[in-house]
């Protein structure tokens, strides 16, 4: 007797049913459902709540540390002039993060049962329902972690007095990133940039989805050559 493909309910929380796909989640999550209601993640409403994540609360929460940073630069001896450059630097740096992390982890693949679960969690889900607002950006927890070796990597590459403001530098590329990345889902851009941009993003989402890996910037993609050939001819997703 051959078993029957698994199939995911939607009525059901979502998050522990999609590891049973298979070889076949790959496919499943890359056919998106335009909704702007997700589905339930986890059957305990503690744990559902901690998925769901409003814009502001973004730059409200990193906003202060990355000033901080900056002061505690400026306190072991750099000068305004030198603090600035190491941001500057640091927003360098996380416009290649950006890019690497988007490629190389978030679009991993998998067909492993808890591959499957960890690869939904983290950015599966905002590619079967793209119009999630409420679990568009990354909830602070996940942020923070995620942070811890970053941070490592700032100290390696830098002396006690610049890391903490090329690391806020990397921090405030990151809540760009995320607004960037929200502004481009909700919002409506009617011309220039930001609907450069949109469309270049959607490209990624509704029709070539392993290239097109930057979010606030395409710069990545053309030295790397994951710049797509084609692109959507409109932007009212």
């Amino acid at each position: 007797m051959v078993s029957k493909p698994f199939t995911v309910d939607l009525n059901k929380p979502i998050v522990f049913q999609v590891g049973h796909l298979g070889e076949a989640y790959e496919k499943w999550v890359h056919q998106p459902i335009v909704t702007k209601d997700g589905p339930r993640f986890f059957a305990n409403d503690f744990c559902e709540l901690l998925t769901r994540t409003k814009w502001w609360v973004i730059p409200l929460v990193w906003l202060p540390v990355v000033c901080w940073l900056v002061c505690i630069s400026t306190q072991r001896g750099l000068t305004p002039t030198e603090a600035a450059l190491a941001v500057v630097g640091g927003i360098f740096i996380w416009t290649l993060l950006e890019y690497c992390l988007h490629r190389f982890l978030f679009h991993i693949k998998t067909t492993s049962y808890w591959g499957n679960t960890f690869h939904y969690l983290l950015h599966g889900c905002h590619h079967k329902h793209p119009l999630d607002g409420l679990r568009l950006v990354f909830p602070p927890a996940a942020t923070a972690i995620l942070c811890a070796p970053v941070w490592t990597m700032f100290k390696l590459l830098s002396s006690p007095s610049t890391a903490p403001a090329l690391f806020g530098g990397g921090l405030l590329g990151y809540v760009t990133y995320d607004c960037t990345h929200y502004y481009l889902h909700h919002g409506k851009p009617s011309k220039g940039y930001g609907q450069i941009l949109k469309r270049y993003h959607l490209n990624h989402h509704f029709k070539v989805q392993n290239k097109g890996f930057g979010i606030t910037s395409s710069i990545w993609d053309h030295v790397f050559g994951t710049f797509p050939a084609t692109q959507v001819s409109h932007i009212s997703r």
